[in-house]
C-alpha cells in the first residue's frame, strides 16, 4: 500500500534544517581541539625550557642566572617564569606559564591553564 503524504508538506530542506542544527556542534569541537593543540604546544615549550635551564646551571662554572637566562631563552614564550637552585650536587629548574585561551568561543568559557615543569640534573665539575 502506497504512503500518503499530506498535501502541502514535503521534505525538501531537511537537509539544509539538519546542517544548521550541526554544524554549530562541529564548529565548537573544532575549535577546542585546536585549543587543546595550543595548549600542548605550549607545555611542549615550558618543558624545554625547564631542561634547557638544568642543563646550562648544571655546566661547569655556570650559575643559576646562566640557567634562568637560558630558559627563558629557549621557551619562546611571552611571561614564562624560570627558576633554578643550584646545590652542591643538583640543579633543579622549574619553568612555569600562563596559556591564555586564544580560540575565539573557547575562550569565553576557559579562562587559561597554568603550565609548569620541572627538570633536574647532576652538577657537571
Amino acid at each position: 500500500m502506497p504512503v500518503r503524504r499530506r498535501p502541502g508538506r514535503s521534505d525538501h530542506g531537511q537537509a539544509a534544517v539538519e546542517v544548521a542544527l550541526a554544524l554549530p556542534i562541529l564548529v565548537l569541537l573544532l575549535l577546542s581541539i585546536v585549543q587543546v593543540v595550543v595548549v600542548a604546544r605550549d607545555q611542549i615549550a615550558v618543558v624545554h625550557a625547564a631542561r634547557a635551564a638544568a642543563r646550562a646551571a648544571a655546566a661547569s662554572g655556570a650559575t643559576a642566572g646562566t640557567g634562568e637566562a637560558e630558559g627563558h631563552r629557549a621557551a619562546g614564550l611571552d611571561g614564562i617564569e624560570v627558576a633554578v637552585v643550584r646545590g652542591p650536587a643538583l640543579v633543579t629548574a622549574t619553568a612555569r606559564s600562563r596559556s591564555p585561551t586564544r580560540v575565539p568561543i573557547v575562550g569565553a568559557v576557559l579562562s587559561g591553564f597554568e603550565l609548569r615543569a620541572t627538570a633536574t640534573m647532576a652538577v657537571e665539575d
